[in-house]
């Protein structure tokens, strides 16, 4: 097996159980080592460290699989740690098996660049790293193991995987498409979920939790979802006893899509819900000039800063779009308030909403910070899993 040798002084992030090993910390790789390869990395001195999966065009030249030194990374490794993983949600009385939940979270869960979602029998992986790639035979197996899912799906079509120096992939890995289409139940709205093509897995798991709280915030209010996609804030909201839910997205197939889960959900009052295909900046620029008001409005773009290189563009977006919002709250009026980019770090995007609020002329409070739910870890040595980041703000 080759050896990964740190320079000296490097290995001190690996001692705190980071589990990325950049370029600039490498001196040199001793012997061969294909992408995905198993390698042995060692400290300067010689003294061995830990095992990684090899990615000699990332920046990130390896991801650990194991602080053990003498760990073999073989098909059982996976069994194990896919198995843990699962057994971990397991645990959890919150996560219902009717529901969607994800099953591993990359890096948290010991398995860097590994993805793996659940809806009802079906399981979706993400590939995102060279290590995941080569052993993507034993991971599907080992997830079929440990879930009894029938079908198997991979996305591995996200935009990092070009940094892998790797081509999207999808496709059935277990099973094929059912004929029914896949539904899942959160909180007790039943959601259609599109594996094949829908955002991120097929559908926002991080954002089960929040759902639940704008639920529980709505009775009586109008509400105003900002990148309501196929609109699952929407139809909790509606759940909530909302007055009105007016939701805003540029894509029509979403809309559509959001359309038929309301149609799913009989129990809900379809007359309070409007759709609107728009670009979420000029329709509350247009919301404004139009003197329209909201009790609560919820921003969720998508991913303006996908890393720290793009924070200061994103930022601007973010202080726009919050901006706006809070100009569109009556007196004391709520914002739920998210940014799901990697490239911001919390303490940043509260004092970008801040400058917002003062943008707007407004005062507001923090009620409530807002993250992903538990199936969501965060280790504490990697804090950029931590990506879902909200604030829940009231205006005077």
């Amino acid at each position: 097996m080759a050896q990964l040798v740190l320079l000296p002084g490097k290995d001190r992030s690996l001692a705190r159980r980071h589990p990325w090993i950049f370029a600039v910390s490498v001196d040199r790789l001793r012997g061969r080592a294909r992408p995905g390869d198993t390698v042995d990395v060692v400290a300067a001195n010689g003294r061995p460290l830990a095992k990684a999966a090899w990615s000699p065009e990332s920046k990130i030249r390896a991801r650990v699989w194991s602080f053990n030194a003498d760990e073999i990374i073989d098909d059982a490794f996976f069994k194990r740690r896919i198995l843990t993983a699962v057994e971990r949600r397991r645990l959890m009385p919150e996560l219902s098996s009717e529901g969607g939940m994800r099953l591993i979270h990359g890096e948290s869960d010991g398995l860097p660049g590994l993805i793996a979602d659940r809806y009802g029998d079906t399981a979706v992986v993400q590939l995102t790293a060279t290590g995941p790639e080569k052993w993507r035979a034993a991971i599907a197996g080992a997830l079929q193991l440990a879930t009894g899912c029938k079908r198997i799906y991979e996305r591995s079509d996200s935009d990092v995987r070009r940094l892998e120096g790797l081509e999207p992939v999808s496709g059935w890995l277990l099973g094929e498409a059912s004929e029914a289409a896949l539904l899942i139940v959160e909180n007790g709205v039943r959601i259609k979920v599109d594996v094949v093509t829908g955002h991120k897995t097929g559908f926002y798991l991080d954002q089960r939790d929040n759902r639940l709280l704008t639920r529980q915030l709505s009775a009586g209010r109008s509400v105003l979802n900002c990148f309501c996609y196929t609109g699952a804030f929407s139809l909790q909201a509606l759940a909530g006893g909302a007055a009105s839910v007016l939701s805003i997205d540029s894509s029509a197939p979403a809309l559509a899509m959001a359309a038929d889960n309301l149609a799913l959900n009989p129990q809900l009052d379809a007359d309070r819900a409007l759709w609107r295909e728009a670009d979420v900046f000029e329709s509350l620029r247009a919301l404004k000039s139009d003197g329209q008001r909201f009790d609560l409005i919820i921003l969720d773009p998508p991913k303006f800063a996908p890393s720290a290189a793009h924070a200061e563009r994103a930022a601007r977006a973010y202080r726009d779009i919050n901006a706006f919002g809070f100009r569109l709250l009556n007196p004391g009026g709520l914002l739920m308030t998210y940014s799901c980019s990697g490239g911001i770090r919390s303490e940043h995007f509260q004092q970008i909403v801040a400058d917002a609020a003062a943008s707007a002329g407004c005062s507001a409070r923090i009620l409530r910070r807002l993250a992903a739910p538990p199936d969501h870890p965060v280790a504490l040595h990697f804090s950029e899993g931590e990506y879902l980041k909200g604030l829940l703000c009231q205006v005077d």
